[in-house]
């Protein structure tokens, strides 16, 4: 598929995912022509004049939803920037009046993550749940559940993957101390000793390799998360679509798809690190996943204890079973939190540091993976 079909497939796909109904992506898609920055048919200039309209007219979070189709995949040309800037600033608009705060932290490693929290409070700190897009999408997409998510008793906070969005630190294999990081800065007004993540796609690979030095980590939740054979198998790489592989270039540096490849291959998740994820874990499977190989879930099917998997028939992300696979991750969250709020903490395994948001710590080089155990599904 061409790069421009592409960009209309996904948006089909991301729109449903953001509540922009099919009538309304087909009334836009023939007016874009090309992706050329700058010209008046582009994909980047037909979404943003669509968002600027609804602006104008008063409904800011539909505006800022097509303002993230505007930026889409990332923000790599000056109208995508402004789009990602109008996108921050159309959901700061309508999040003054809900409870939703906003957080600029600086990162020690010089950059800086921005967040959109709800119910976080010194005084009566509640547990904390971190959400957290995939490469391509911002946090504005997922921070319109965070009143719901705090009425069911947590501190929500939604943010972005490193090169995504607001976040200006680059991806790495190391950026899963992202998450220890965010933990140490809201310590006070979370209980980050109950932490639970929503990570979606490529984050969700982030909390896993997290969740194996942190023991502040007490559940994940996630849809068609990379482990391994995504960064690992040669088989694969070439049915991942162009758009993917692009935006992986943009985050990581990547030249081509040669040094991403060589990048890459640090990430995989081996069994050092999967021995030691003892926590809760709910998985979404979307049996058509152009992305996320199969071998993926078998991986952790064997590798996890208390795994347990959703499959849907659809494609990355499964956008078609949006408000079913919503109800299920809640529900596997709240699961997740009921089982575990009497059960000890565990201790990393030997040579798993728990580590800090100084990027301090070390990675498990004998650990003894663990025996093969069945995963349930619903």
């Amino acid at each position: 598929m061409d790069h421009l079909g592409e960009l209309k497939e996904f948006a089909r796909l991301h729109a449903r995912g953001q509540g922009i109904s099919e009538r309304q992506v087909a009334a836009v898609l023939p007016r874009i022509t090309n992706d050329l920055p700058g010209h008046p048919a582009s994909w980047a200039r037909v979404w943003t004049a669509e968002a600027d309209r609804l602006a104008a007219e008063g409904h800011p979070l539909d505006a800022c939803r097509r303002y993230a189709l505007a930026r889409f995949p990332h923000h790599g040309d000056d109208v995508r920037r402004r789009a990602q800037d109008n996108c921050v600033r159309t959901f700061d608009d309508w999040r003054l009046r809900r409870g939703v705060e906003r957080l600029v932290l600086d990162h020690p490693d010089g950059g800086t993550v921005a967040c959109w929290a709800g119910g976080l409070d010194a005084r009566r700190p509640r547990p904390l749940l971190l959400i957290m897009g995939g490469i391509v999408s911002v946090k504005e997409q997922w921070a319109p559940l965070l009143p719901r998510l705090t009425r069911l008793g947590f501190a929500a906070v939604a943010t972005e993957m490193p090169g995504v969005g607001e976040n200006t630190l680059r991806y790495h294999a190391d950026s899963w101390r992202l998450l220890p990081f965010l933990m140490d800065r809201l310590a006070g007004r979370a209980k980050v000793t109950e932490t639970s993540v929503l990570g979606l796609s490529f984050s969700g690979h982030l909390a896993l390799r997290a969740a194996a030095a942190d023991p502040r980590i007490r559940s994940i939740h996630t849809v068609g998360a990379p482990i391994a054979g995504f960064f690992t198998d040669p088989v694969w790489w070439p049915r991942v679509p162009g758009i993917t592989v692009d935006t992986l270039c943009r985050l990581t540096g990547a030249a081509d798809d040669n040094e991403l490849r060589s990048l890459l291959a640090d990430f995989a998740l081996g069994p050092d690190v999967l021995g030691a994820i003892d926590i809760p874990v709910g998985y979404v499977v979307s049996s058509r996943d152009e992305i996320i190989p199969p071998t993926e879930r078998q991986l952790l099917g064997l590798a996890l204890p208390r795994i347990r998997f959703k499959e849907f028939d659809d494609v990355h992300g499964s956008p078609a079973h949006l408000g079913a696979m919503r109800k299920w991750l809640i529900a596997s969250l709240v699961r997740a939190r009921l089982t575990n709020r009497f059960a000890p903490r565990r201790a990393p395994l030997p040579g798993l540091s728990v580590v800090t948001g100084t990027g301090t710590g070390t990675d498990a080089a004998d650990a003894v993976p663990r025996r093969p155990h069945p995963a349930p599904a619903d």
